[in-house]
């Protein structure tokens, strides 16, 4: 990892990513898993790096009474080859992961942007809407179709009163 990466990785405000983006769910999850091993991952490099690496043999076999084990070991030291690792299933994993981790912000980035319109659009509409006080009935029945059927029916069955209508004007009602 280049200084700058390993610089902007250390700065990097993991509250503010999730926060300001308006990630939620199971993408707050995954990042904060992936900032997890991130950090474990950190932590054992750091640890690794820290000891030593060197083996002093001669000082082995001056300690030692059997310093033919020490000539053994040393063969088996200078004869030791790292195993590699094919590690292209976890690449393809984690390809597969950042490909989903895509998807779901392009989704959510496409809802939250259908949502924008909506509410712009709901917005424009209060502002350029009229006073209650200025609508007429039919304009108000073409708006909301319900209301006229609703009306209807109450007529039939013979109510009259809307509710709460008398608790906020008062009934003029003679008794």
């Amino acid at each position: 990892m280049s200084a700058v990466a390993r610089s902007a990785a250390l700065k990097l405000d993991w509250a503010k990513v999730s926060s300001s983006l308006g990630l939620k769910g199971a993408t707050v999850a995954s990042l904060q898993s992936f900032r997890k091993r991130n950090e474990d991952a950190r932590r054992k490099i750091v640890e690794f790096q820290a000891q030593p690496t060197t083996v002093d043999f001669a000082y082995y076999r001056s300690v030692l009474k059997n310093s033919a084990i020490v000539d053994e070991i040393e063969s088996a030291f200078k004869s030791f080859k790292p195993v590699t690792y094919d590690v292209s299933e976890q690449i393809t994993a984690i390809e597969m992961f950042e490909a989903k981790a895509i998807e779901n912000a392009k989704a959510t980035e496409a809802k939250v942007e259908a949502e924008l319109a909506d509410l712009i659009k709901t917005l424009d509409n209060i502002e350029s809407a009229r006073p209650f006080e200025d609508l007429t009935v039919p304009e108000v029945i073409a708006a909301k179709p319900e209301l006229e059927t609703k009306v209807k029916e109450m007529v039939t069955k013979g109510r009259w009163d809307v509710p709460g209508y008398s608790e906020k004007f008062g009934s003029l009602a003679v008794m």
